[in-house]
């Protein structure tokens, strides 16, 4: 076997509170809070002088978890625009299983989120949505059916 698990995603940001206000609204848990620094995180993302803030959230099985970082220094480099299109290159979301999808997306409202498209039902087998978040971030959402 080559892996073991995905054992995370980094999402870069700029206001952590809300990012991670966000994904605890989702219902991600928190797991950590800290801040990193040091010659071994410079070394291995080939920057200098890093100082940054990470928040560890993970998902409630346990198995997923996402690590959001603030840089300090050197400051973050905006990429895309933060309302890029789905066919954009690169990561364009990341998708979570839910109970209730109107329920989560009147939820996620209340935190900046606003629907992407539309929310819609695929056969008799999910109802799916996506979301831009704060800092554009895009969450993909499917409550499974029946």
């Amino acid at each position: 076997m080559t892996i073991q698990r995905m054992d995370n995603v980094l999402i870069v940001v700029d206001d952590l509170d809300a990012v991670v206000a966000f994904f605890v609204e989702l219902g991600m848990e928190p797991e950590g809070r800290s801040p990193v620094e040091g010659r071994w995180v410079e070394r291995i993302i080939a920057l200098d002088d890093v100082r940054q803030e990470v928040a560890m959230l993970r998902t409630p099985d346990g198995h997923g978890r996402i690590e959001l970082a603030k840089f300090h220094a050197p400051e973050a480099v905006g990429g895309v625009p933060r309302d890029a299109p789905t066919n954009t290159l690169g990561i364009r979301r990341i998708m979570f299983a839910v109970d209730d999808l109107d329920d989560t997306v009147a939820r996620l409202r209340a935190h900046g989120a606003e629907l992407v498209g539309e929310i819609v039902q695929y056969e008799n087998i999910y109802r799916l949505c996506y979301v831009r978040g704060p800092e554009g971030i895009v969450v993909g959402l499917a409550e499974q059916l029946g």
